[in-house]
């Protein structure tokens, strides 16, 4: 029987929005492991080809596990907003932004952007996108007057790329002024918006035009599958350019990872609610020790983009950076200390993780670029999990000298 009730609760979309009821009656959608599907008629198969009848091909081009998730997030982005959307699930949050990049841009397209990128995204735009003739501008985006001059004084540019809060110094950008700045001059806005999830922020409810997250965080929660998904506003557009940008490209997601994110994505709401509140105590916990300089978290007073935040996140997130005044030695000493906290890359997962940016994460990143962005030799990046407080901040204290 077909379900027409509508979730009120942005939790309760989070565990049943997306889902269509399988043929045989499995109350969770089942791992469709087939890399094709069969046609009743050679003229079915001319037809779903054609785009004139609904149906699954090859799981390049689509999957019934793959579309729940991509239905899933989609319905969260859009949640309480009057905006139609469509998401196109990846292998990799990269992939993702590879075929947001190769399908929107060409040769003597420039990109405009801002300093502190996730370094993955930051080696796109400088080393791999020049090779096809697309140049990134980089500039610091709090001045939006400057922004705008930029962009009235390039027609070149064609896409402004945000990531807020941003990769590792937990930047804020005003989505709602630099979209609005963007559409006078008929630019298309995509938003990275990992760090923050739908749960915290809709970057869709101030006009931006394609959302792209790196599904390994925190939607997926338990960093059991790497993932990505592109979502666009122009359902056509996405259907159309973006779908044979994309199954051409190669990109897709799979099966299995894909059923391990709807699984995750039930427990959103719940899981950065924790987040969130365990992340405020130990920022404020980190602004008050004697051996750090800097703590980068939006809900800090001190933090620049504090108001913006407040304005465009539901609450702050569960990201945040500190510089340790001691430099590189502190930070290496730091993670070497640790005993309850985990030592290891990415971001997202239910325990906390600590890395070390300038040694780790952003090390392609030249040095002299990174300090420009705030990310010092002394920098630590904390997801802080949602295991007991007390916890976190103990190993803390035996871990920072």
């Amino acid at each position: 029987m077909e379900k027409k009730f509508t979730p009120q609760g942005f939790g309760s979309a989070a565990v049943h929005a997306g889902h269509l009821q399988d043929p045989n009656y499995a109350h969770q959608t089942p791992i469709y492991a087939s890399s094709t599907y069969v046609f009743d008629t050679a003229e079915q198969g001319m037809r779903r080809f054609a785009g004139e009848e609904e149906g699954y091909i090859y799981s390049r081009y689509g999957n019934p596990t793959i579309a729940e998730a991509e239905r899933k997030i989609t319905a969260l982005e859009t949640f309480g907003l009057d905006v139609q959307a469509k998401g196109i699930l990846h292998a990799s949050g990269m992939a993702a932004i590879s075929t947001l990049l190769l399908s929107t841009l060409r040769a003597g397209d420039k990109i405009l952007t801002h300093y502190s990128l996730y370094s993955g995204t930051d080696n796109v735009m400088r080393t791999i996108l020049p090779h096809f003739g697309i140049e990134a501008i980089t500039m610091d985006m709090q001045d939006l007057e400057k922004v705008e001059d930029v962009i009235q004084h390039d027609r070149h540019i064609k896409l402004l790329y945000l990531e807020t809060p941003a990769n590792p110094t937990i930047q804020i950008v005003d989505i709602e002024e630099l979209t609005a700045i963007a559409k006078r001059y008929n630019l298309h806005v995509a938003c990275d918006n990992t760090f923050a999830t739908p749960y915290l922020q809709q970057p869709f409810r101030y006009g931006v035009d394609y959302i792209v997250h790196s599904t390994t965080k925190f939607l997926n929660g338990h960093g059991t599958a790497i993932g990505g998904i592109l979502i666009g506003s122009d359902v056509e557009r996405m259907k159309d350019h973006i779908t044979k940008s994309h199954r051409i490209l190669g990109g897709n997601g799979n099966p299995f990872d894909a059923f391990l994110l709807t699984q995750g994505i039930k427990t959103l709401e719940l899981r950065m609610e924790r987040h969130c509140s365990n992340a405020v105590k130990v920022a404020d916990y980190l602004e008050k020790h004697p051996a750090v300089a800097k703590v980068n978290y939006e809900g800090l007073v001190s933090h620049p983009g504090y108001e913006v935040a407040k304005k465009q996140m539901r609450k702050p997130g569960a990201m945040l950076s500190f510089e340790l005044k001691g430099g590189m030695e502190a930070g290496v000493d730091c993670m070497n200390r640790l005993q309850f906290c985990t030592r290891t890359v990415s971001l997202g997962t239910v325990d906390t993780l600590l890395c070390h940016p300038p040694s780790m994460t952003h090390f392609s990143v030249p040095k002299e670029q990174r300090e420009r962005y705030g990310i010092t030799d002394g920098l630590i990046r904390m997801n802080v999990g949602i295991e007991n407080v007390e916890d976190i901040l103990a190993d803390l204290e035996q871990a920072i000298r």
